[in-house]
Protein backbone atom coordinates (compact mmCIF):
# COMPACT_ATOMS: atom_id res chain seq x y z
CA UNK A 1 0.00 0.00 0.00
CA UNK A 2 1.28 3.42 -0.97
CA UNK A 3 -0.09 6.46 0.50
CA UNK A 4 0.44 9.79 -0.98
CA UNK A 5 1.99 12.55 1.11
CA UNK A 6 0.61 14.60 2.29
CA UNK A 7 -2.70 12.98 3.09
CA UNK A 8 -5.53 12.11 5.20
CA UNK A 9 -5.89 8.36 6.11
CA UNK A 10 -9.38 6.95 7.42
CA UNK A 11 -9.43 3.21 8.68
CA UNK A 12 -12.77 1.51 7.37
CA UNK A 13 -12.21 -0.91 10.18
CA UNK A 14 -11.95 1.54 13.03
CA UNK A 15 -14.47 3.51 11.82
CA UNK A 16 -16.89 0.49 11.77
CA UNK A 17 -15.87 0.53 15.31
CA UNK A 18 -16.71 3.24 16.72
CA UNK A 19 -20.19 3.25 14.84
CA UNK A 20 -21.34 -0.23 16.22
CA UNK A 21 -20.58 1.07 19.82
CA UNK A 22 -22.76 4.07 18.87
CA UNK A 23 -25.14 1.53 17.67
CA UNK A 24 -24.96 -0.24 20.76
CA UNK A 25 -25.85 2.82 22.72
CA UNK A 26 -28.55 3.81 20.69
CA UNK A 27 -30.34 0.60 21.08
CA UNK A 28 -29.76 -0.16 24.78
CA UNK A 29 -30.18 3.17 25.72
CA UNK A 30 -33.56 4.17 23.34
CA UNK A 31 -31.98 7.67 22.68
CA UNK A 32 -31.72 8.27 18.79
CA UNK A 33 -27.27 9.45 17.87
CA UNK A 34 -26.69 11.42 14.72
CA UNK A 35 -23.92 12.41 13.29
CA UNK A 36 -23.00 16.19 13.52
CA UNK A 37 -21.36 17.36 10.32
CA UNK A 38 -19.97 20.10 11.72
CA UNK A 39 -17.35 17.31 13.35
CA UNK A 40 -17.03 14.97 10.06
CA UNK A 41 -18.75 15.60 6.75
CA UNK A 42 -16.78 13.16 4.17
CA UNK A 43 -19.37 12.42 2.29
CA UNK A 44 -18.24 9.38 -0.19
CA UNK A 45 -18.25 7.81 3.50
CA UNK A 46 -22.05 8.19 4.28
CA UNK A 47 -22.83 4.22 2.72
CA UNK A 48 -21.12 2.96 5.36
CA UNK A 49 -23.14 5.80 7.91
CA UNK A 50 -25.84 4.82 6.57
CA UNK A 51 -25.79 0.91 8.04
CA UNK A 52 -25.23 2.25 11.59
CA UNK A 53 -27.18 5.84 11.63
CA UNK A 54 -30.28 7.23 9.84
CA UNK A 55 -30.30 10.96 10.13
CA UNK A 56 -27.44 13.38 10.79
CA UNK A 57 -27.44 17.29 12.08
CA UNK A 58 -26.80 20.49 9.96
CA UNK A 59 -25.79 23.64 11.15
CA UNK A 60 -25.95 25.89 8.02
CA UNK A 61 -27.54 25.31 4.54
CA UNK A 62 -25.21 24.11 3.02
CA UNK A 63 -24.89 20.99 5.44
CA UNK A 64 -28.65 20.84 4.85
CA UNK A 65 -28.57 20.02 1.56
CA UNK A 66 -25.23 17.70 2.02
CA UNK A 67 -27.45 16.05 4.40
CA UNK A 68 -30.58 15.76 1.85
CA UNK A 69 -28.46 15.01 -1.37
CA UNK A 70 -25.50 12.68 0.00
CA UNK A 71 -26.62 11.26 2.98
CA UNK A 72 -30.31 11.24 2.11
CA UNK A 73 -32.52 12.22 5.10
CA UNK A 74 -33.61 14.98 6.27
CA UNK A 75 -31.26 16.55 8.66
CA UNK A 76 -31.39 18.54 12.49
CA UNK A 77 -30.56 21.90 12.28
CA UNK A 78 -29.46 24.45 14.07
CA UNK A 79 -27.56 28.23 13.21
CA UNK A 80 -27.42 30.90 15.31
CA UNK A 81 -29.12 32.94 12.65
CA UNK A 82 -31.67 31.56 9.80
CA UNK A 83 -31.69 34.53 6.71
CA UNK A 84 -34.99 34.62 4.95
CA UNK A 85 -33.33 33.90 1.80
CA UNK A 86 -32.33 30.73 2.76
CA UNK A 87 -35.17 29.39 5.00
CA UNK A 88 -37.39 27.75 1.84
CA UNK A 89 -35.03 25.76 1.26
CA UNK A 90 -33.85 24.71 5.28
CA UNK A 91 -37.46 24.17 5.37
CA UNK A 92 -37.27 21.41 2.55
CA UNK A 93 -33.81 20.07 3.76
CA UNK A 94 -34.41 19.57 7.77
CA UNK A 95 -36.81 18.34 9.90
CA UNK A 96 -36.19 19.21 12.66
CA UNK A 97 -35.73 22.97 13.31
CA UNK A 98 -33.79 24.69 16.60
CA UNK A 99 -33.84 28.68 17.04
CA UNK A 100 -31.65 30.22 18.96
CA UNK A 101 -33.64 32.58 20.16
CA UNK A 102 -37.58 33.29 20.56
CA UNK A 103 -37.34 36.06 18.14
CA UNK A 104 -35.87 33.96 15.49
CA UNK A 105 -38.92 31.47 16.42
CA UNK A 106 -41.19 34.40 16.02
CA UNK A 107 -39.80 35.28 12.48
CA UNK A 108 -40.12 32.08 11.19
CA UNK A 109 -42.59 29.95 13.01
CA UNK A 110 -45.43 30.44 10.47
CA UNK A 111 -43.42 29.94 7.35
CA UNK A 112 -43.25 26.25 8.68
CA UNK A 113 -46.82 25.85 9.57
CA UNK A 114 -47.38 27.29 6.12
CA UNK A 115 -44.81 24.94 4.25
CA UNK A 116 -45.67 21.51 2.22
CA UNK A 117 -42.70 20.32 4.03
CA UNK A 118 -43.34 18.88 7.51
CA UNK A 119 -41.25 20.43 10.52
CA UNK A 120 -40.78 19.86 14.25
CA UNK A 121 -39.82 23.47 15.88
CA UNK A 122 -37.27 23.77 18.78
CA UNK A 123 -35.69 25.69 20.55
CA UNK A 124 -32.06 25.75 22.20
CA UNK A 125 -31.42 26.32 25.93
CA UNK A 126 -29.11 27.60 27.80
CA UNK A 127 -28.60 25.96 31.55
CA UNK A 128 -25.80 27.98 32.16
CA UNK A 129 -24.04 24.99 33.20
CA UNK A 130 -20.86 23.67 31.30
CA UNK A 131 -17.85 21.80 31.99
CA UNK A 132 -15.47 23.26 29.41
CA UNK A 133 -12.62 24.46 30.70
CA UNK A 134 -11.52 25.97 26.97
CA UNK A 135 -13.44 29.11 27.17
CA UNK A 136 -13.20 29.23 23.64
CA UNK A 137 -15.74 25.94 23.04
CA UNK A 138 -17.76 26.96 25.84
CA UNK A 139 -21.17 27.64 24.62
CA UNK A 140 -22.82 28.77 28.42
CA UNK A 141 -19.90 31.39 29.16
CA UNK A 142 -21.47 34.25 30.69
CA UNK A 143 -23.25 36.40 28.16
CA UNK A 144 -23.24 33.43 26.00
CA UNK A 145 -25.06 34.12 22.26
CA UNK A 146 -26.53 30.40 22.50
CA UNK A 147 -29.78 29.57 24.06
CA UNK A 148 -32.47 31.05 26.15
CA UNK A 149 -32.30 30.84 29.81
CA UNK A 150 -35.20 29.74 32.15
CA UNK A 151 -35.82 33.44 32.72
CA UNK A 152 -36.76 34.62 29.72
CA UNK A 153 -39.04 31.21 28.86
CA UNK A 154 -42.62 32.10 28.98
CA UNK A 155 -44.57 30.17 31.34
CA UNK A 156 -46.48 28.98 28.15
CA UNK A 157 -44.19 27.94 25.43
CA UNK A 158 -45.74 29.87 22.57
CA UNK A 159 -47.39 27.40 20.36
CA UNK A 160 -45.50 25.27 17.71
CA UNK A 161 -42.40 24.32 19.75
CA UNK A 162 -42.49 20.68 20.18
CA UNK A 163 -39.13 20.24 21.57
CA UNK A 164 -35.79 21.58 23.22
CA UNK A 165 -31.67 21.33 22.02
CA UNK A 166 -28.82 21.97 24.65
CA UNK A 167 -25.59 22.17 23.51
CA UNK A 168 -22.71 22.15 26.84
CA UNK A 169 -20.14 19.54 26.04
CA UNK A 170 -16.98 19.15 24.24
CA UNK A 171 -15.14 15.49 24.17
CA UNK A 172 -17.16 15.17 27.90
CA UNK A 173 -17.85 12.44 29.76
CA UNK A 174 -20.81 10.55 30.75
CA UNK A 175 -20.83 12.68 34.65
CA UNK A 176 -20.21 15.67 32.79
CA UNK A 177 -23.93 14.77 31.19
CA UNK A 178 -25.24 13.72 34.59
CA UNK A 179 -24.38 17.18 35.52
CA UNK A 180 -25.71 18.78 32.89
CA UNK A 181 -29.07 16.94 33.31
CA UNK A 182 -29.36 18.08 36.63
CA UNK A 183 -29.42 21.31 35.94
CA UNK A 184 -31.84 21.08 32.97
CA UNK A 185 -34.28 19.66 35.08
CA UNK A 186 -34.11 22.06 37.89
CA UNK A 187 -34.10 24.82 35.54
CA UNK A 188 -36.20 23.53 32.63
CA UNK A 189 -38.34 20.59 33.87
CA UNK A 190 -41.38 22.12 34.23
CA UNK A 191 -41.64 22.37 30.40
CA UNK A 192 -40.03 18.81 29.89
CA UNK A 193 -43.76 17.05 29.93
CA UNK A 194 -45.07 19.46 27.37
CA UNK A 195 -42.40 18.52 24.83
CA UNK A 196 -42.35 16.02 22.22
CA UNK A 197 -37.98 15.35 22.21
CA UNK A 198 -35.14 16.78 23.91
CA UNK A 199 -31.97 17.20 21.90
CA UNK A 200 -28.75 17.20 24.13
CA UNK A 201 -26.38 18.19 21.51
CA UNK A 202 -22.67 16.93 20.75
CA UNK A 203 -19.58 16.23 22.75
CA UNK A 204 -20.34 13.07 23.90
CA UNK A 205 -16.99 11.45 23.45
CA UNK A 206 -18.82 7.70 24.12
CA UNK A 207 -16.14 5.97 21.56
CA UNK A 208 -12.94 7.13 23.83
CA UNK A 209 -10.85 4.17 25.76
CA UNK A 210 -12.01 5.81 29.13
CA UNK A 211 -15.56 6.90 28.86
CA UNK A 212 -18.34 4.80 30.67
CA UNK A 213 -20.43 3.81 27.94
CA UNK A 214 -22.71 1.92 30.65
CA UNK A 215 -23.46 5.08 32.73
CA UNK A 216 -24.41 6.96 29.69
CA UNK A 217 -26.76 4.09 28.47
CA UNK A 218 -28.34 4.43 32.20
CA UNK A 219 -28.85 7.96 32.24
CA UNK A 220 -30.08 7.63 28.81
CA UNK A 221 -32.35 5.01 30.13
CA UNK A 222 -33.32 7.25 33.51
CA UNK A 223 -34.34 10.14 31.57
CA UNK A 224 -36.75 8.99 29.11
CA UNK A 225 -38.40 6.92 32.48
CA UNK A 226 -38.75 10.59 34.11
CA UNK A 227 -40.11 12.31 30.76
CA UNK A 228 -41.47 9.10 28.85
CA UNK A 229 -43.10 11.85 26.51
CA UNK A 230 -39.56 12.64 25.44
CA UNK A 231 -37.86 11.42 22.07
CA UNK A 232 -34.02 11.70 23.19
CA UNK A 233 -31.35 13.06 20.43
CA UNK A 234 -28.18 13.16 20.61
CA UNK A 235 -25.73 14.70 17.90
CA UNK A 236 -22.24 14.06 18.56
CA UNK A 237 -19.15 14.33 16.06
CA UNK A 238 -15.88 13.85 17.28
CA UNK A 239 -17.21 10.65 18.84
CA UNK A 240 -17.65 9.02 15.33
CA UNK A 241 -14.55 9.99 13.89
CA UNK A 242 -12.33 9.34 16.88
CA UNK A 243 -8.97 8.09 16.34
CA UNK A 244 -9.97 6.47 13.29
CA UNK A 245 -7.07 7.81 10.80
CA UNK A 246 -4.50 10.16 10.37
CA UNK A 247 -2.35 12.80 8.64
CA UNK A 248 0.26 11.28 6.51
CA UNK A 249 3.37 13.83 6.09
CA UNK A 250 7.08 14.27 4.78
CA UNK A 251 10.35 15.44 5.93
CA UNK A 252 10.97 18.39 2.79
CA UNK A 253 13.69 20.08 5.05
CA UNK A 254 15.53 20.26 8.37
CA UNK A 255 16.91 23.76 9.72
CA UNK A 256 18.69 24.47 13.07
CA UNK A 257 18.80 27.62 15.16
CA UNK A 258 19.54 28.83 18.79
CA UNK A 259 19.18 24.98 20.06
CA UNK A 260 16.18 24.35 18.24
CA UNK A 261 16.15 21.80 15.77
CA UNK A 262 12.80 22.13 13.12
CA UNK A 263 11.73 19.45 10.46
CA UNK A 264 9.94 21.76 7.60
CA UNK A 265 7.15 19.56 6.46
CA UNK A 266 4.84 18.87 3.49
CA UNK A 267 1.89 20.24 5.82
CA UNK A 268 0.72 23.10 7.49
CA UNK A 269 -0.74 23.40 10.95
CA UNK A 270 -2.61 26.49 10.07
CA UNK A 271 -4.02 25.23 6.97
CA UNK A 272 -4.38 21.38 7.53
CA UNK A 273 -4.37 20.99 11.41
CA UNK A 274 -5.87 24.67 13.10
CA UNK A 275 -7.31 23.09 16.18
CA UNK A 276 -3.25 22.38 17.15
CA UNK A 277 -2.81 26.38 17.18
CA UNK A 278 -6.48 27.16 18.18
CA UNK A 279 -7.10 25.17 20.92
CA UNK A 280 -3.87 24.65 21.26
CA UNK A 281 -2.88 20.70 21.84
CA UNK A 282 -0.02 19.12 20.30
CA UNK A 283 -1.30 15.98 18.32
CA UNK A 284 0.25 12.49 18.86
CA UNK A 285 3.00 11.50 16.12
CA UNK A 286 3.41 8.01 15.42
CA UNK A 287 6.83 6.67 16.83
CA UNK A 288 7.84 10.16 18.40
CA UNK A 289 7.47 10.83 22.55
CA UNK A 290 5.75 14.19 22.94
CA UNK A 291 8.11 16.18 25.26
CA UNK A 292 7.49 19.93 26.78
CA UNK A 293 9.07 22.52 24.49
CA UNK A 294 10.34 24.84 27.59
CA UNK A 295 11.39 22.07 29.26
CA UNK A 296 14.24 21.04 26.20
CA UNK A 297 15.08 24.43 24.81
CA UNK A 298 18.64 24.52 24.16
CA UNK A 299 18.73 20.35 24.47
CA UNK A 300 21.68 19.47 22.08
CA UNK A 301 20.92 17.93 18.72
CA UNK A 302 22.13 14.72 19.20
CA UNK A 303 18.92 14.15 21.34
CA UNK A 304 16.60 13.65 17.79
CA UNK A 305 14.38 16.17 19.43
CA UNK A 306 12.49 18.38 16.66
CA UNK A 307 10.30 20.89 16.45
CA UNK A 308 8.01 20.35 13.65
CA UNK A 309 6.93 22.89 10.95
CA UNK A 310 4.36 24.15 8.77
CA UNK A 311 5.89 24.82 5.27
CA UNK A 312 3.87 28.34 5.07
CA UNK A 313 4.50 31.49 5.59
CA UNK A 314 3.21 32.31 8.73
CA UNK A 315 5.93 32.79 11.79
CA UNK A 316 3.91 30.87 14.07
CA UNK A 317 2.99 27.17 12.06
CA UNK A 318 5.15 25.15 14.06
CA UNK A 319 4.43 23.30 17.09
CA UNK A 320 7.12 21.59 19.26
CA UNK A 321 8.61 19.08 20.81
CA UNK A 322 8.74 15.87 19.81
CA UNK A 323 11.53 13.28 20.40
CA UNK A 324 12.26 10.55 17.95
CA UNK A 325 13.92 7.19 17.80
CA UNK A 326 16.72 8.09 15.32
CA UNK A 327 17.58 11.26 13.41
CA UNK A 328 14.77 12.74 10.53
CA UNK A 329 16.08 13.15 7.39
CA UNK A 330 14.55 14.59 4.14
CA UNK A 331 12.09 11.91 2.58
CA UNK A 332 11.16 10.85 6.19
CA UNK A 333 7.23 10.20 6.92
CA UNK A 334 5.78 11.81 9.67
CA UNK A 335 2.34 10.73 10.66
CA UNK A 336 0.12 12.74 12.66
CA UNK A 337 -2.50 10.75 14.67
CA UNK A 338 -6.40 11.20 15.14
CA UNK A 339 -6.57 13.61 12.29
CA UNK A 340 -10.17 12.66 10.79
CA UNK A 341 -12.48 14.08 13.51
CA UNK A 342 -12.76 18.57 13.08
CA UNK A 343 -9.09 18.07 11.31
CA UNK A 344 -11.04 17.23 7.68
CA UNK A 345 -14.10 19.65 8.25
CA UNK A 346 -11.56 22.76 8.98
CA UNK A 347 -8.62 22.76 7.00
CA UNK A 348 -7.42 25.96 4.43
CA UNK A 349 -6.00 26.39 1.69
CA UNK A 350 -3.83 29.78 2.77
CA UNK A 351 -0.90 30.18 0.91
CA UNK A 352 -2.06 28.06 -1.99
CA UNK A 353 -0.43 24.80 -0.01
CA UNK A 354 -0.75 21.77 -1.54
CA UNK A 355 -3.87 20.35 0.09
CA UNK A 356 -3.55 16.77 1.68
CA UNK A 357 -5.40 14.42 -0.57
CA UNK A 358 -8.00 12.14 1.35
CA UNK A 359 -7.89 8.25 1.57
CA UNK A 360 -9.89 5.46 3.10
CA UNK A 361 -8.24 2.28 4.02
CA UNK A 362 -10.66 -0.25 3.29
CA UNK A 363 -10.48 -3.29 6.01
CA UNK A 364 -9.01 -5.52 3.03
CA UNK A 365 -5.81 -3.02 2.78
CA UNK A 366 -7.06 -1.77 -0.54
CA UNK A 367 -7.01 1.97 -0.16
CA UNK A 368 -9.71 4.27 -1.94
CA UNK A 369 -8.49 8.02 -3.26
CA UNK A 370 -11.23 10.06 -2.37
CA UNK A 371 -9.85 13.30 -3.27
CA UNK A 372 -7.06 14.95 -4.84
CA UNK A 373 -6.69 18.43 -4.25
CA UNK A 374 -5.43 20.46 -7.36
CA UNK A 375 -4.27 23.79 -8.40
CA UNK A 376 -8.57 24.02 -9.76
CA UNK A 377 -9.15 23.36 -6.44
CA UNK A 378 -7.13 26.22 -4.71
CA UNK A 379 -8.09 28.92 -7.39
CA UNK A 380 -12.04 27.75 -8.02
CA UNK A 381 -12.19 29.43 -4.38
CA UNK A 382 -11.23 32.91 -5.91
CA UNK A 383 -12.43 35.40 -8.50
Amino acid sequence: MQVPSPCYVMEEALLRRNLSLISRVSRESGAEIILAFKAFALWKSFPIFREYINSVTASSIHEARLAYEEFGSRAHAFSPAYTDGEFEDMMRYCSHISFNSLTQYSRFYERTRESQHSVSCGIRINPEYSEIETELYNPCAPGSRFGVTADLLPEELPAGIEGFHCHCHCESSSYALENTLAHIEQKFGKWLPRLKWLNLGGGHLMTRKDYDVEHLIGLLRGLKSRYPNLHVILEPGSAFAWQTGSLVASVVDIVESRGIRTAILDVSFTCHMPDCLEMPYQPTVSGAETLDPDAVKGAPFVQNIYRLGGNSCLSGDYMGSWRFARPLSVGDRVVFEDMIHYTTVKTNMFNGISHPSIALLHEDGALEMYKIFRYEDYRDRMC
